[in-house]
């Protein structure tokens, strides 16, 4: 028996990256997934965010351990469209126990330069699109009636300040404060609520030229190499960037049995980064 055998996830974000790894991950457990992501670009990001190809390897992942799943390409800032993607995969896998609101955004920008709307679609995507995540999903766990889990992404970025990062920031920190919120509202129901905090994780959000130049404004054109000297600063063990595989192994024991009387926390995987 996994730790999650039998039990449906739905994750946000799932196309690759820490969503993807937290699917497999689950899905190794036992659990069977529901996923969504963007699948499009998403304006006033830098990088090029997920395709449909990537949440179709996500499918191929899951499938290949024997697993349900049923994806969805959805933005996090379409209510209807998350609230339709949960419902269809309640309908074709029968529950709910688990919610990941990983999906998220990064548009490394000086507070005073960045334009209005780098601030909005930040702010909509990685605080309002979560509320959205959990407004669609998780009075599915709730009408279960069994209890369940919500995790939602937060960053260590909403406990240790760094230039350029103003609107992330403020969004992930007001995840925590949602969180809370939701952890004492949802107790009675046996429901918990708790944010997780990674440090650096070397996934597409992060490895791309406009995070290596957050990292190193001294260089025009800096390299992984360069980020990862810089990188290596932040963290007090002796790694520039955790794996997505990290996170989801915590995530993991979040949802499972494993945390069952954990609620309302914020859980920080940062390899020694705020000491």
């Amino acid at each position: 028996m996994g730790r999650v055998e039998g039990k449906v996830a739905f994750i946000t974000g799932a196309a690759r990256g820490q969503g993807r790894s937290h699917a497999v991950r689950l899905a190794e457990e036992g659990a069977d997934i529901i996923a969504v992501d963007v699948c499009k670009q998403v304006e006033t990001v830098p990088y090029p965010t997920a395709t449909p190809d990537d949440l179709a390897e996500t499918v191929r992942q899951v499938e290949a351990l024997d697993r349900r799943i049923v994806a969805a390409e959805v933005d996090v800032r379409d209510l209807a469209g998350l609230t339709t993607a949960v419902e269809d995969g309640v309908a074709q896998l029968g529950r709910l126990d688990i919610v990941l609101a990983n999906a998220g955004i990064s548009t490394p920008a000086a507070t005073l330069e960045m334009d209005e709307e780098t601030w909005q679609t930040m702010i909509d995507v990685n605080l309002t699109g979560v509320w959205k995540t959990v407004r669609a999903s998780v009075p599915h766990i709730v009408a279960g009636g069994r209890g369940g889990s919500v995790v939602v992404t937060s960053s260590l970025a909403a406990i240790y300040a760094n230039p350029g990062t103003a609107h992330y920031s403020a969004a992930k920190a007001g995840l925590v404060m949602l969180a809370k919120v939701m952890a004492k509202e949802l107790a009675p129901q046996n429901i918990r609520v708790n944010t997780i905090h990674p440090t650096t994780v070397a996934t597409d959000m992060i490895l791309n030229e406009p995070t290596y130049r957050l990292f190193r404004p001294d260089l025009e054109h800096p390299t992984r190499a360069d980020f990862e000297e810089a990188a290596l600063t932040l963290n007090e063990m002796p790694v520039p960037a955790i794996e997505a595989v990290d996170i989801s192994n915590a995530v993991l024991y979040l949802v499972s049995d494993d945390g069952r009387y954990v609620t309302g926390t914020t859980h920080v995987v940062d390899a020694g980064g705020q000491l």
